[in-house]
């Protein structure tokens, strides 16, 4: 009994960390795909090259990145299109747009109550900020030719 029970709590938690993975980034493959690649050879590129075969459509996002600034999260959206476009074989992600997602947020609160007799007073404070990730999509290629 003890050990099913380990290998349903194994199984949940490796089912949970793939679902966390899956909300990072995601391709719907339209193209031939080659073998992988380092993701420090693929290229990003705002404008399509002379000569490229599509591969697959990417989205990616800094869910899950403990990066703080705009830049360390667009760095990480950025490493996980290549990533994702590596794995596939291709050698460039054509970068079709980036922008901002929210992500939840983060509350906090304080309160004090001071009794005297037959009356009660109560103050408290609260404060919650947004939690917005970066997110951006792109094309997986394969350049032929600059």
């Amino acid at each position: 009994m003890q050990l099913i029970r380990r290998l349903v709590s194994a199984a949940s938690l490796t089912a949970f960390t793939l679902v966390l993975m899956a909300c990072a980034s995601s391709a719907v493959v339209v193209g031939k795909t080659r073998p992988a690649i380092s993701p420090e050879l693929v290229k990003i590129y705002l404008r399509p090259p002379k000569a490229f075969e599509e591969i697959a459509m990417l989205e990616a996002s800094s869910k899950t990145s403990w990066s703080i600034t705009s830049q360390g999260k667009m760095d990480v959206v950025i490493r996980r299109l290549k990533e994702e476009a590596a794995a596939l074989g291709a050698n460039g992600v054509l970068l079709q747009g980036t922008g901002n997602e929210y992500g939840g947020s983060v509350s906090t609160g304080t309160g004090t109550a001071t009794v005297s007799g037959n009356t009660a007073y109560g103050t408290g404070f609260g404060a919650s900020t947004g939690i917005m990730h970066k997110a951006g999509n792109g094309i997986a290629i394969y350049v032929i030719e600059e």
